[in-house]
This record gives C-alpha cells, structure tokens and sequence, in this order.
C-alpha cells in the first residue's frame, strides 16, 4: 500500500496509553503514513472494542493495525473492510472462545512477573516496581518514571469474555515476538504466532517494544504496509 492514502493505528495494552507509541509515531509520519494512537477505556472487553470501532469509523482510507500486549485481543474483535493488515507487537491474541486471561496465563510465568489481582474497585494495578522488573527493563529511569506516572489499570471485565472468530483468521498478519518479555511468555508467544500464521519477527527486547525497541516495531509496521 502506498504510504500517502494509508493509516497506521496502533492501540497500546494495559498499564499504558497512546503515549507509548511516541517514539514510533514520527518516523511513521515522516514515511507519509497518516498515524493515530488509539485510546482504550480498559473499563471492558466490549467498551475497548466499541471505542476502537469508533476511531476506524472516522477514518478514510486503507489502515493496518497494530495492537500490543492486552490490545492483540481488542484488534482482533475489529470487523472493518479497511482493515488490510494486523500487527501484533508481544501482544494477545485469542482464538474463538478463548479469553484474554487463558492466553496470558497459558504458561508459566516469569519469575520477575507481577502477582495480579484487581482491587476492591474491580481494576487491575500494575506494582510500581513492577515497570523496571518486568514491563520495560530495558527503558531509561527517565522513560520508567513516565511510564509509572501514566499507567492506567484494566478492569478485571477486559479479560475474562470469550472473543469470536478474529481478525486474524481472515487477513494477513505479522507478529513481533519479544524474546525476553517478562510479562507475556515468549512460548506464548511464540505459539500464538504460530497458529495465526503471521509472519514471525524476532527481537531482543522486552515487553515494551515501542518504548524500547522503536526501530523495530517501525520496521515491522513498514512491512506489514508493503506486504497488505
């Protein structure tokens, strides 16, 4: 697809917001791509996919989608001709019938990974140690104290709901797999990657590769645009 008439959306996972794809916004625009950062309520599963429903109803034009962590699921809920391609960056991806939660917890986790546990309220809090442990060790102490600062929770109702047939069964999708994430084991990864049949990027990196890994992620998102 030529960049000047297609739309890049990228749509953070929990614990973050569109903030964390700023490093992969510019060079994006600067390709000639029409970008959006995509905001998620994280209050449910259905809400995250209504309110993303929304942004690509407003959008003209060819998109490619990418979802990382938690937002893998909400993309692939999408239902919309425009979309031409996913991108899947250490994300979730659910197959019908399965929840968030069955792939998240489908493997053992890391030993630095977080105990979760919504609170009395119903949401799911990130601990700040948690940010250099495990979502994004390899960020600057700079990069970790905004990341802390931002972070905001999902309800404990985004990932417990059966997903339908996804996206991904039906078009051409590409996967980032990152090999040292703390929070999504790479064997899960890995395994959802295979059975989409994306096709496979591996990478040193952590859980947050948009922050961390930026080159990387544009190097993916520019391959899935040729590749649609």
């Amino acid at each position: 697809m030529p960049a000047g008439n297609t739309n890049v959306v990228l749509v953070h996972g929990a614990w973050a917001d569109g903030s964390s794809w700023s490093k992969v916004i510019g060079p994006l625009k600067a390709q000639g791509f029409d970008v959006r950062a995509a905001p998620l309520p994280l209050t449910s599963f259905a809400d995250d996919v209504l309110r993303l429903q929304q942004v690509l109803d407003g959008i003209e034009g060819p998109v490619v989608l990418a979802g990382h962590a938690y937002a893998g699921a909400v993309i692939g809920a999408m239902r919309h001709e425009k979309i031409k391609a996913l991108a899947y960056v250490a994300a979730l991806a659910p197959d019908q019938g399965e929840t968030v939660a069955d792939v998240f917890y489908r493997a053992e986790p890391h030993v630095k990974a977080p105990k979760l546990a919504p609170d009395e309220n119903g949401w799911i809090w990130l601990p700040e140690e948690a940010f250099p442990n495990a979502f994004a060790q390899d960020a600057s102490s700079q990069e970790l104290a905004v990341l802390a600062a931002v972070q905001r929770p999902i309800s404990a109702a985004c990932i417990g709901v059966a997903v339908e047939r996804p996206l991904w069964k039906d078009r051409p999708s590409w996967f980032l797999v990152a090999e040292r994430d703390r929070m999504i084991p790479v064997e899960t990864q890995r395994f959802m990657a295979q059975r989409m049949d994306a096709r496979v990027r591996s990478l040193d990196a952590d859980h947050l590769p948009p922050v961390t890994a930026a080159d990387a992620v544009v190097e993916l998102l520019l391959e899935a645009a040729r590749g649609a």
